[in-house]
């Protein structure tokens, strides 16, 4: 059991550094307070249609994969921390 529970730490760090990487390495949302003042939307844009093959797309995805982890992770791990 002590084997289990290392393995699932090691692979829960893992998952948290490649988190914390991927969410560093995005880029801010530039819209922010700038779409009240009359700017264009890009919903129109090209590049807003084809955002999931760019490679922010791949960033918003890759972190919606590791945040599912992460929860699933922590909450195993917390399972067997109540006895």
């Amino acid at each position: 059991m002590t084997i289990l529970k290392t393995v699932l730490m090691i692979a829960f760090i893992v998952v948290c550094v490649a988190l914390s990487v991927i969410i560093l390495s995005q880029e801010g949302k530039d819209a922010g307070l700038g779409s009240l003042g009359g700017q264009a939307s890009t919903s129109e844009s090209y590049w807003s249609r084809n955002k999931g093959r760019s490679r922010e797309g791949m960033l918003v995805k890759g972190t919606t994969v590791l945040v599912v982890l992460f929860f699933v992770f922590s909450a195993i791990l917390n399972i067997g921390s109540f006895h």
